[in-house]
Parts: C-alpha cells; structure tokens; sequence
C-alpha cells in the first residue's frame, strides 16, 4: 500500500516573506565578509574553505526554501520567486511549491545516496581520539605547506608531532591530502569506495560536510536547515584550524596546541560536543530524504 501523503502547509506572504528575510540577515553574517574580501582581492585562511571547498555560491546559500511540506501563498505582486525557480510548481491559485515528483526524476540518486551515507555514519560510535592530526599530515616533511601561514612549531616540530601521535583519519576528502611520507603513518587507507564503511560521526570533517549534503538535496532542503548545517560548519572550521599547525592568532584565533595533554583534552571536550549537534542535524536530513522518498 501506497502511503498517504500529507498536503503541504501554506504559509500566506507575509509569514514566508518573514522567514526570507530571517535567512538572508543569518547567513549575511558570513556571506557578505566573503564578498567584500573577495572585491578586495583578499583572502582568509579559515572561512574561504567554506565556500571554495564547498561549491555552494554564496548567493545560493542566502536564498531560503520552505522544504517540501510547505507551500506559500501568493503576495499582492503576484507568485513567491520559487516560481520562476527550478524544481516549483505553481497551480491555477498562485500558490507555489517543491514539485516532488519533478526533484526526484532529476536527483533521486543523490537522495538515496545521501541516506545511506547519513545513516551510516550514525550507526557508529563517534571516535574522539583522532587530535585533528589530519591537518598536521597534510604538511608533514613538506616545507611548502597548504597555507601561507606560519607553522606554530616550525618544520621540524610539526614532523615530529606526527611522529608521536598515532594518526587515525577516516575521512577520504581529509585523507587525500596527506603528504606521502605522512600516509604510512595513517592506520586507516579511507578510498571514495570505503566512505560508507569508515566514516564516523566524531569526524570533524564529517560533521561539515552535513552542509554538502545539505545544500546537494536542494532544493528540498529548507533555508532553516540549510543554515543550521552551514553554521555547524563553520565552527567546526574554526576548531579544526585552531588545532591544526598553523599560527592563526594574526587572524583572531588562538590555538588548541593537541600537541600536550590540555591541548588534546580541549579539543575532545569541543569535539564531543560537536557530535552531538551533528547527530541532530544528521537525523534531520535522514528525515527529510525519507520524506522525499515516500513520494518515489
């Protein structure tokens, strides 16, 4: 039996004209920074990741959606922008929505292939003891490092962190940027192929890549949750640089030296906290895929 599937709520214009306005000023506190830089011809360190790592353009990210449970009602002026948007159906009333059906035949693989993911990641324990020597591993017996930064413990320090750590990355987008010298060190080998087996929701890598899921299920994906992830994000990025190698106290940061005992034990603290948001965040894209899904 086909399940019955609920007609979506419609929010009248001022309600979804509100919600639009709410998601541009949230997500302008990074985007406008981002822009304003760039016109400059400058660059940051630890925030550009966030929107040249991740494609997502900035004005993309500040356009809001409603997801595919709500519909919005026309305003005086006619039809939501959604309208004139890929991926919308407007009926004989104005009244604009996700077109389910129409998102699916386009990206029903990506859905599907975003759960599985999603769920296996949370299937697991969230593992605390990788330090963020991901980071230390990309310039390891490397003096051309990734960033044009100072190393907080010069060349040789960094090495020999390294050396006296077990390194443990289950990421394959962290893992691919290891130096070669610094692969042997890895007790795990992540490939593209084994990203379901290995990843775990510890991972900080893991948890800013709920913003790439986010915004590759748009755009069912409703502004709301879309910026959720996308600041989750961002101080996930601002932890892993922080403990990484580099000296970024020029920049506003102080350093989570992993290097001693304190260092690691503030670093675990921050990223068991992490987790736990991303678990929320995790189970919130689950459900909107398999909201989706029940249309398939």
């Amino acid at each position: 039996m086909q399940p019955v599937l609920a007609q979506p709520s419609v929010l009248e214009a001022d309600e979804w004209r509100a919600r639009v306005a709410v998601h541009e000023t949230r997500v302008d506190r990074w985007t406008t920074p981002h822009r304003d830089r760039r016109r400059r011809g400058e660059t940051h360190p630890v925030l550009d990741f966030l929107f040249t790592y991740y494609s997502q353009p900035p004005g993309r990210l500040r356009r809001w959606h409603p997801g595919p449970s709500i519909a919005l009602a026309p305003s005086p002026a006619g039809p939501a922008p959604h309208s004139a948007w890929r991926w919308y159906a407007t009926d004989d009333r104005g009244v604009v929505r996700l077109d389910t059906g129409a998102f699916l035949a386009d990206r029903e693989d990506t859905v599907r292939f975003v759960r599985r993911l999603l769920v296996a990641t949370a299937s697991r324990p969230a593992f605390t003891g990788c330090f963020g020597l991901h980071e230390w591993a990309m310039v390891y017996r490397d003096r051309e490092t990734r960033h044009a930064l100072p190393l907080r413990l010069g060349p040789e320090g960094t090495d020999a962190v390294v050396e006296a750590h077990p390194v443990r990355c289950s990421h394959f987008d962290a893992f691919r940027f290891f130096t070669p010298p610094a692969v042997t060190h890895n007790r795990l080998r992540p490939t593209r192929e084994t990203q379901h087996d290995l990843e775990q929701p510890g991972c900080l890598h893991a948890g800013m890549d709920l913003y790439k899921w986010a915004y590759k299920l748009g755009p069912a994906t409703s502004g709301e949750l879309l910026a959720d992830c996308f600041e989750l994000a961002v101080e996930l990025r601002e932890l892993d640089m922080r403990a990484s190698p580099y000296d970024l106290r020029d920049h506003g940061y102080l350093p989570v030296p992993i290097e001693t005992p304190e260092g690691r034990a503030e670093y675990v603290s921050a990223q068991r906290g992490f987790a736990a948001r991303g678990a929320v965040l995790r189970r919130r894209l689950v459900d909107l895929c398999d909201e989706l899904l029940a249309e398939a």
